[in-house]
């Protein structure tokens, strides 16, 4: 095994050989693994994925890596923050092995296959980016297999993400259990974000509205307010706000995100948005 335990204050796999013989040793002692992907740029809401990780298994394994099939040719792949020293100093106390593979590493010369998963991966952010959850689902089948972990945890602020990975999981009798983790907000509510570095002073201003309007609009469809209605008004306040485009703001069923037939949400309903305010994307989401 040639881990790399130069660089940084915790050692690096570069290879789903050497992460496969770091976990079998584990493994071997009867120990317990988990592991939360990551594409870097650590923030406080990724470090309270990996708390939580450490409370579930004896050992974590935190993956890096920018995965280029889920950014579609117009999106920032290129200017997607990469700092793997600072993410590996936020992690030094907190994961037992960092696995930072190459691109070619995971998708090696002829690469030829993806992993769809269809209904839940086709409305909202599939409307919008509609090969991206075919790049998620291929990179996060092929890290839980490369890993076998007992547990994988995803963060809840991508709730599509999370639950088309449940699918998967189902689907495939992949034999890991994926527990969300509960979204990290700033003081003022935004949700943590790699992306809300791009945000100028006044964006980060606007942004700080989404979630409020997001709370008061998924108040309004729980008091009996058509959902239609309520998230009419809800997306015309994000656009009043300041925020350039409104991709959607939804309520939907939780876990299949299908939508309310009879116009009412009722049992497991969640709102989720997508807006852009000057070159950022932002998402958010929560329960109604």
């Amino acid at each position: 095994m040639a881990l790399d335990t130069n660089s940084y204050a915790l050692p690096v796999a570069r290879s789903i050989e050497d992460l496969r013989a770091a976990v079998a040793g584990w493994v071997m002692k009867g120990e317990t693994v988990a592991l939360v992907p990551t594409m870097g740029a650590l923030h406080a809401g990724h470090l309270s994925l990996v708390d939580l990780a450490r409370e579930k298994a004896d050992h974590v394994v935190v993956s890096i890596f920018v995965n280029p099939t889920q950014f579609a040719p117009h999106e920032d792949l290129d200017a997607y923050p990469r700092q793997e020293a600072a993410d590996a100093n936020a992690l030094a106390d907190k994961a037992s092995l960092i696995f930072a593979p190459t691109a070619q590493e995971m998708y090696p010369e002829g690469f030829s296959t993806t992993v769809s998963v269809f209904g839940v991966s086709e409305p909202l952010e599939g409307s919008f980016r509609p090969t991206h959850f075919a790049g998620v689902a291929t990179i996060v089948s092929k890290l839980l297999l490369a890993a076998l972990p007992d547990i994988a945890i995803f963060g809840e602020k991508d709730w599509q993400q999370l639950m088309v990975i449940r699918r998967m999981v189902r689907d495939l009798n992949i034999p890991v259990e994926i527990l969300g983790g509960p979204i990290m907000r700033e003081a003022d509510g935004l949700a943590m974000s790699s992306r809300n570095v791009y945000l100028s002073p006044e964006e980060r201003r606007i942004a700080g509205e989404l979630n409020v309007i997001l709370r008061e609009t998924a108040k309004m469809a729980a008091g009996g307010t058509p959902v239609s209605q309520a998230v009419k008004e809800g997306g015309e306040r994000i656009l009043a706000a300041g925020f350039d485009t409104l991709d959607y703001l939804e309520i939907r069923h939780a876990a299949s995100l299908a939508p309310f037939e009879d116009d009412k949400a009722h049992g497991d309903a969640r709102i989720l948005v997508a807006a852009k305010i000057g070159r950022t994307r932002l998402i958010d989401n929560m329960p109604v």
